[in-house]
Parts: structure tokens; sequence; C-alpha cells
């Protein structure tokens, strides 16, 4: 993005000091950065109250992207001159390359008051307050910024998928599908845009059409980051178990080293009674995730069949300290218990397991009094991300 300086006069005496502006802006121009800036600090301390030097000044380090710096002379310029033409505009954006987007929202914000709203600065600003928003992790407050924008130029397609992701990482999940929409009349092999969509129609409680999308998404491009789990991930939900390992399998053919892929292949394995196959995904996963409780539990699992009650008892129990509230996972260390002859320890496990049930039975009578969804999800399938952006977050 363009800097918004003008090049302004000093109003400075005719003769040698002009001269060493012009040769100072000459230089800039040429990319002599060091030799420029050298003249700009002499004009600086020979005319310590005009504003230019440290405006020019500021400009070369955002140049040479050293945007603190930047931020910093263009704050001295400000308070010399808070009038001239462009620079809080540069500030505001120096700090926003900074990454400061608090401190940048405060500069843009006043501009885009002052500026009329159907003008090419406005769009500008729009879009820059939308995005610091986005930075700052504040998805709701970037939405109506990047809607505005995007109604200004309707056929931005990276505006309008900035904007889907907004909307979903903000929940305003209409919102996502709107935008989807006018992404597709676009570009209607956008990957991206479909993965959106279905994580929206999954958030929604729409599986069959969220799978669709994802379908979709990687038709649309196989290589799609994420695109194969997320899809492998739905089917996975709705117990579609031999699909589900087709795509974690086509996941971790584009990425060797998907964590999340090894483990969930590795469920739908077991499930699949191929208990020989899901042990090295495990313990492959578990490597690259320690923290995960259902991997922990998964080998249990495979461990207890194998008749390993040891190491059966160790992995299960590491799942509840990791998964306090899994009831299946307080289920399994029970039975694991009962069959070591560990009745007490069973009966305490057996009594936790049915009180996390009812509690969730509560819950559940409780959402139904007032009229709302429920997750269908069993306990062994916690909802989690799956945006493409990032890879889901560990169950």
């Amino acid at each position: 993005m363009v800097t918004a300086l003008a090049v302004g006069g000093l109003g400075l005496c005719a003769g040698a000091q002009n001269e060493q502006r012009l040769a100072a802006f000459s230089l800039e121009q040429q990319g002599k950065y060091a030799e420029a800036e050298t003249i700009w600090r002499a004009l600086s301390k020979a005319y310590p109250t005009n504003a230019e030097p440290y405006a020019h000044m500021g400009l070369i380090e955002a140049r040479q992207e050293h945007y603190a710096e930047a931020a910093a002379f263009y704050r001295k310029g400000l308070k010399l001159n808070p009038q001239m033409k462009g620079l809080r505009l540069n500030l505001g954006l120096a700090l926003f390359k900074d990454g400061a987007y608090k401190e940048a929202i405060a500069e843009f914000e006043p501009l885009l008051r002052a500026a009329p709203a159907t003008s090419e600065d406005a769009q500008k600003l729009r879009i820059l307050l939308g995005m610091s928003h986005y930075g700052l992790g504040q998805y709701a407050g970037a939405v109506p910024f990047l809607q505005q924008a995007s109604v200004s130029d309707p056929q931005n397609l990276q505006l309008l998928l900035n904007l889907a992701h907004s909307c979903l990482l903000s929940q305003q999940f209409p919102c996502v599908l709107n935008a989807f929409h006018k992404i597709v009349a676009l570009n209607p092999d956008s990957a991206e845009a479909h993965m959106l969509a279905g994580e929206a129609l999954d958030e929604m409680k729409e599986p069959i059409d969220a799978i669709r999308e994802l379908r979709a998404a990687v038709l649309a491009n196989p290589k799609e980051p994420n695109g194969h789990f997320g899809l492998g991930y739905l089917l996975w939900t709705q117990g579609q178990t031999q699909e589900a390992a087709r795509e974690f399998q086509a996941e971790l053919n584009n990425v060797p080293g998907h964590a999340l892929a090894m483990l969930y292949l590795a469920d739908c394995e077991i499930q699949m009674n191929h208990l020989e196959e899901a042990r090295p995904l495990l313990e492959q996963a578990l490597k690259l995730s320690p923290a995960n409780a259902m991997g922990h539990l998964d080998l249990g699992i495979i461990y207890t069949e194998a008749n390993q009650p040891e190491a059966a008892l160790r992995e299960i129990k590491q799942a509840v300290a990791l998964k306090p509230d899994d009831v299946k996972a307080h289920y399994r260390l029970a039975r694991l218990y009962l069959s070591m002859g560990k009745t007490a320890e069973a009966k305490a496990e057996f009594d936790r397991s049915k009180s996390l049930n009812k509690a969730a039975d509560d819950a559940l009578i409780k959402v139904m009094s007032n009229g709302q969804h429920e997750d269908n999800t069993t306990p062994h399938q916690d909802k989690t991300t799956v945006g493409p952006a990032s890879a889901p977050t560990n169950k």
C-alpha cells in the first residue's frame, strides 16, 4: 500500500537550505535512503519547528520496513503540524504494518469520520479498520467495516473472503453464507469459500449441506489445506467411518505430519477393528501432540484389547487427566479397573461417569425446555474447528 505523504514546502529561505531539501528529496526518490536521511536530520536540527524533515525520515524508514522507527518520526511530525496532509494516515499505516492494530485504529477512525463516504480514502480506511480489528481478534468489530467495503467494491474477491472469515470467527453464520454466495458468483471454484460455507453450515447443525460444501472444496482443490481433514471430520461425526478414513489418509498424503489427521484415521481404524493399523498412527500422533486426550484414550483401548492392562491404565488415566469431563474415558477406566480386580476404583469411576451423564441429561432438559436445538454429538465426538486458516484445535 502506498504511503499518503504529500511533498510539501518547508517554507525555508531560498538558497543553500532549499537546495539541501531538494537534494534530500532527490536522493530519497533514487532509493539512497542513508544519504537522504542524513540531510533530513540536518534540516530537522536547523529548523526544529518544521514537520517535513520528520515526515520524510518516517517515510524513509517505512520504505525499509522499519515501521516502529517510522511511527516515531511521524509522531514527532504530527506534534509540530497536526494538519500536515497525509501524515496521520502514514502513521496509521506504519502502526498497522508493525502489528500495532489498536494504535492504528486510533489514527484511522478520525480520518474515516472526516473522509467523504464515497471517496477512495474512505474505502481504504474501512478496509484498514476492518483488518485492524481482525488482527486484534475482534472479528465482530471487523465485520461492519468489511461489509461496507465489499458493498463499495463488490468484485473484490479477497475482500469478500476476509469478510467471510470475520463472520465465521464471530459466529455470524448467515453472514458467512451471504458472503459465500457472492464469492462463488465471482469464482465458482473457490475451495476456500466452500470450506467456509461448510463450516458455517456445520455450526448451524446442517451436516448434509456442510458435507456437500466440503466435497465441493476438495473437488475444486484437492491440495487445499485441511480440506480433506475437514470433510473427513464431518463424515466421522456422521458415522461414515470408511469414507472418513479415506479423507484423513488423503490429508496425510498432502501433509504427512498432520497430527489430527493421524489421530482421526487411527480412530476410524479402531472402529473398523483394524487395531494393528491404528497403533503406529496413534503413537506418531501423540509424539506430535502429546496433550491430546482422545489419542491417549484410543491407545488405551488398543492396549486393553491386547491384554496389556498396565499400559492401558497409564494411557486412559492420562486421557482422564487431560479431559476430566469425558464420560467415555471414565467408563473405560472403570471397566479396566474392574477387569484388574480393583473394585473400589472401578465403582468410583462408574459413579463419576454416571454423574457426568446426569449433568449432560440435565443440561439437555434445560435446553429443550428453552426451545433450543441440541448438539447431537456423542461424548467421543466433541466439535472441533475445521477452518481453513489453521488445523482444528486438539480435542
